[in-house]
């Protein structure tokens, strides 16, 4: 019995992106939650932020009548919440927190941080305090449900996502050291923020001193709060092996168990629905590009794209967009028919759709007029001459002519099937692809070319994303377009030749014949089903196990 895996009663996971759409972890939490939910049903329960703004929590269903003793023990501990639904896959209970509150004694609550856990929070600014107050409330929350609603034996495992549940997790375990507690680092700031300040991560990647780093970048109150979390919970993870050693250089500590990032392949059209859907995204796709740019484009143009969370560097647009000026002058030069569209769909801080783009296709003369006045963005952005993509656009000389056989298009919002130009959701228009491009510098898992293996469509990454190593460990060797997923080496000062091997690329899919190119597409859907959660979910067993042995040896040592 001693070698029996121990398994929770109950599971506590607390993100700022739980029912709060805004990056990679909100697709992690709900992509997995269905796979949870079929073992632990309503024992499983997600805590969020009540953010109160009417286009927040959008995806959140309040239910007055579920768990209502657990709502009585907060307000006893004078914790407002709401509990309800989160509309995912499994629809598993989620609880938002009203953190407001305690902003009014986080003076206080920092104090007390400092004395206990040498957490400092002194220089903070930006989100932190957000944050903090927010991952205080989580916290309290679950004190209040295992002191006043669950029996001591009860097993509790209280899982806390990035620096920004941090602090919640630390008070919880002071004041409930039953509560086995995991903390899961999905990216160090620190490691984030080098790279986000244009400096060379890996050249000088030994050398690296995190606490040093947090002064000079002004991250000590984020790196403090990440660092003493890695350090007290009694599980530290992270989600590749990449960022375990990125942990164990910046934060002084290697990570217990990994946890890399599965998806499920419900939300996937099957057979001809799956046809259906790529056909329709296409014409969309391919309607929007020649109303913007006056050119017909032909219904085998070659559809390229990337997208992501709008971080230029760490997400390698600047190279994707190098490599498209590369292929755009190779091109031009050879004859030939063969057309490429390349789109770079990105959040950017947008007004709205353009009026005069929206006109083009209500009236339906596509590429029989004169391109539109800046034909290399689709919607209207509040600040479009300081937008570093499109700097980057027009200093490469990309303008879309009717003789340009690349076309170069961002798409600055949300895909949500609300845009007002394509009102298609963001993985329709993934299936439209014929190829995706993500280039990484710097990038812990990597879920955007994961769900470009799941639509059916090849990609290139690089070894510098978690996603792309595991590709590599998978096949035994380096990714190529013939596995579905090329992996690209990518390091400090191969700027110019990643750019190059993908452009290359693009160009090794022109001359592939569509059989060919049918079962590199398959290829890539068979690395995908490979990541699936029912796959990976054993290393979250894993972690809970890990977490509630060490609070078993602590009782008994006790």
């Amino acid at each position: 019995m001693k070698n029996e895996q121990l398994k929770p009663d109950y599971i506590f996971e607390t993100s700022w992106e739980v029912c709060n759409k805004v990056g990679g972890i909100y697709t992690v939490l709900s992509s997995r939650a269905k796979t949870l939910m079929s073992v632990y049903q309503d024992k499983l329960v997600f805590i969020g932020p009540d953010l109160k703004q009417p286009t927040a929590n959008v995806d959140f269903c309040e239910d007055e009548g579920l768990l209502p003793t657990w709502k009585k023990a907060a307000a006893d501990l004078g914790l407002k919440c709401r509990i309800g639904r989160w509309n995912v896959p499994g629809k598993p209970v989620a609880v938002l927190v009203d953190f407001a509150p305690f902003f009014e004694i986080k003076d206080e609550i920092y104090a007390e941080a400092w004395d206990l856990f040498r957490v400092d929070s002194l220089h903070a600014y930006g989100d932190y305090d957000e944050a903090s107050m927010f991952s205080y409330a989580a916290g309290r929350f679950v004190e209040a449900v295992v002191s006043l609603c669950l029996t001591p034996a009860d097993k509790v495992v209280y899982q806390a996502h990035e620096w920004m549940s941090g602090l919640g997790m630390l008070f919880l375990k002071k004041h409930m050291p039953r509560v086995a507690t995991i903390f899961t680092t999905h990216a160090t700031s620190i490691g984030r923020s080098i790279c986000g300040n244009d400096k060379q991560l890996y050249a000088y990647f030994e050398g690296y001193n995190g606490d040093q780093m947090a002064q000079e970048l002004h991250m000590v109150a984020k790196h403090s709060i990440e660092k003493q979390s890695a350090w007290h919970a009694d599980c530290f993870t992270t989600v590749s092996r990449f960022t375990d050693r990125e942990c164990k250089q910046l934060l002084d500590k290697p990570v217990d168990v990994v946890l890399p990032n599965g998806f499920e392949n419900d939300f996937v059209p099957q057979g001809a629905q799956f046809t259906k859907v790529r056909k329709q995204a296409r014409r969309c796709i391919l309607d929007v590009a020649s109303a913007l740019t006056g050119s017909a484009l032909p219904d085998d143009t070659l559809i390229v794209s990337t997208s992501g969370r709008n971080d230029y560097r760490c997400k390698g647009f600047d190279v994707f967009l190098e490599s498209m000026a590369e292929l755009r002058a190779q091109l031009n030069d050879i004859p030939g028919k063969q057309q490429v569209l390349a789109l770079i769909e990105v959040p950017c801080w947008l007004e709205g759709p353009r009026a005069d783009l929206q006109e083009a296709l209500l009236k339906g003369k596509l590429g029989q007029a004169a391109p539109l006045p800046n034909p290399i963005i689709t919607h209207d952005l509040h600040n479009l001459d300081e937008d570093r993509i499109v700097a980057t656009i027009r200093h490469l000389g990309i303008e879309n002519r009717p003789e340009d056989k690349v076309k170069v298009i961002l798409v600055p919002c949300y895909l949500e099937g609300n845009d007002g130009i394509f009102n298609m959701p963001y993985y329709h228009l993934l299936a439209a692809n014929d190829l995706a491009l993500y280039p990484s510098y710097y990038e812990p898992w990597g879920y955007t070319p994961l769900e470009s293996c799941a639509f059916h469509t090849p990609c290139v990454t690089t070894d510098l994303s978690g996603f792309g190593q595991w590709v590599d460990e998978v096949l035994g060797h380096e990714g190529t377009l013939n596995d579905g997923v090329h992996v690209i080496h990518r390091d400090d000062s191969n700027y110019f030749e990643v750019a190059h091997q993908m452009c290359e690329t693009v160009k090794q899919l022109l001359g592939t014949p569509v059989r060919k190119r049918t079962a590199t597409r398959n290829k890539a859907a068979a690395l995908a089903d490979k990541a699936q959660w029912k796959h990976f979910i054993k290393y979250y067993y894993e972690a809970y196990h890990f977490a509630l042995s060490r609070v078993e040896l602590s009782t008994n040592e006790n």
